[in-house]
This record gives structure tokens, sequence and C-alpha cells, in this order.
């Protein structure tokens, strides 16, 4: 019974996102189906009666027009406008999009903003912010370098994870955000996040350490910037995410630093 409520659920949500996404493409003007998918041949879906291979074929599909339709950041968020999709525009004080290099090899994607995100429009600018900036320069790069967004793009309240709705309100957006932006790795910064991302209720003790695939490119996830916060800069969790960052430079072939834990 569970197993049939998560799948009623999961196709719930990706209906949900496919048809915010397609409103979302009448707005920017394109009437109909694009031919791309017309040669693709969409079945005919009944919500009512809706077998998984139909589900699959409508994902598919959705990530075709995103793969194709490169678009640049300025339309996406002329799409966005003063959102209210989903209840977290109620509450919000500004729409945190994202910030970075538009053609970067690197994003890395978190749940929502925080305070210090929704009071300054800008993701990962309080104390998590830092933490990645500490990353990102352990690294060896620079926050310009990258590319740095969430799954939603208004804080809830009370800094809880995003919720279902919220973040099928939001998919849409990062789909295109992502598409746009053309990332050749993709890193997934906490639990919320990578669960969304990856669509799995998996922790992130287990999906860590290893790359996953989303849309075609690889996806690595790690600990929150906050979670290190909690536990220490030199603690085992941290030493965890430069473990997966140094996977992460490799695949970008990329020099990889030597650090040295502090005793």
């Amino acid at each position: 019974m569970n197993a049939q409520i998560s799948r009623h659920s999961t196709k719930s949500q990706l209906f949900a996102s496919l048809s915010a996404y397609l409103e979302d493409l009448q707005e920017s003007g394109i009437d109909g189906i694009p031919p791309e998918l017309m040669e693709a041949g969409i079945p005919d879906v009944s919500v009512n009666n809706v077998s998984e291979p139909v589900l699959e074929s409508v994902v598919d599909n959705k990530q075709l027009i995103t793969s194709e339709k490169h678009e640049m950041l300025e339309q996406i968020i002329k799409n966005l406008g003063a959102c209210q999709r989903c209840k977290l525009g109620a509450t919000r004080k500004n729409l945190v999009f994202g910030v970075g290099n538009p053609d970067a090899r690197l994003v890395f994607v978190g749940e929502g903003p925080g305070a210090d995100e929704d009071a300054q429009g800008e993701p990962f600018v309080g104390d998590a912010g830092k933490m990645l900036n500490r990353i990102i320069a352990a690294m060896e790069l620079k926050r310009e370098d990258v590319y740095i967004c969430n799954v939603v793009k208004c804080r809830p309240p009370q800094n809880r994870p995003p919720e279902s709705d919220e973040v099928a309100a939001c998919s849409p957006f990062l789909l295109r955000q992502l598409a746009s932006v053309k990332p050749e790795v993709i890193v997934a910064l906490g639990t919320s996040a990578a669960q969304a991302l990856l669509q799995t209720k998996v922790p992130i003790s287990k999906l860590r350490s290893k790359f996953h695939d989303f849309h075609g490119i690889p996806l690595m996830p790690t600990y929150h910037p906050s979670y290190l916060l909690r536990t220490g800069g030199n603690s085992d969790s941290f030493w965890s995410v430069w473990d997966d960052m140094i996977q992460v430079l490799q695949l970008l072939k990329l020099p990889v630093p030597v650090k040295a834990r502090k005793k």
C-alpha cells in the first residue's frame, strides 16, 4: 500500500510539474506542441489510467523540450515573474533565482533560500553560504566560476524542507535553468536537494560518494554546508564532502589540491 501511495504521489508531482512547464512555454510565446515532441510521439495519456511506461515516456518528452530549447536565464526569470504558483509566494520577501557563471561547468543546487537569502535575493549568502564558499575555494575555484541555485526559489517558513507541491511548482524552472547553464556536473547539497532532483527517499548518507544520472548529467549528492557548520569544519562530515569534491574535480579533469586534515 505504501509503495502504491508513493507511486501515486510521484505521478501527481510529475504531472503537476509537466503541466506548469507547458504553461510557462505558452507564456513564452510557444503555441502548440513543439515539432520535436510530435516526432517523438506522445501517447494518449489518461490521468485516471496511467501506466509506468507511459509516465516514463511523458517525462522523457519533457526532458526533450528542456534540452532542445536553449534559452537565456533572463527569459526564465521573466517567466517566473512575481511567482505565486505555490504557497511559498505569499510569505517570501524576495525570489531567489540563482547566481554565478551562466556557462558554468559546475552547478551547486541547494534545497531552498534561508532568511539571509530571502532578504538579499541571492542564494547561499548566510553562514551556510560562507561554508560553501570555503568548499569552492578549497577546490581552487571562485564563486563566480560556478553557478549556484536552489530547488525552490522562495524561502520555506522557519527554513523547513520544501514540500512536494512546492518542489513540483518550481521543478519546471529548475529544469530550464539547468538546461540553460548546461553544466558538466551538478552537486546536490543536502538531503532535500538530492532527493528532489533524484526523486528518491534514500538518505543522503547512502546517496553521497557516487555519481547519479540527472537527465544525462552526472550528479554528486553531498552534505549540506549547514550540516558542516553543526558538525565542525574539521569533522568527518567535512572530509566526506571533500572526498565527494575530489571526484567532481577528477570528472571535470581539474587539478585536485592536496589537503591535510588537522590533528
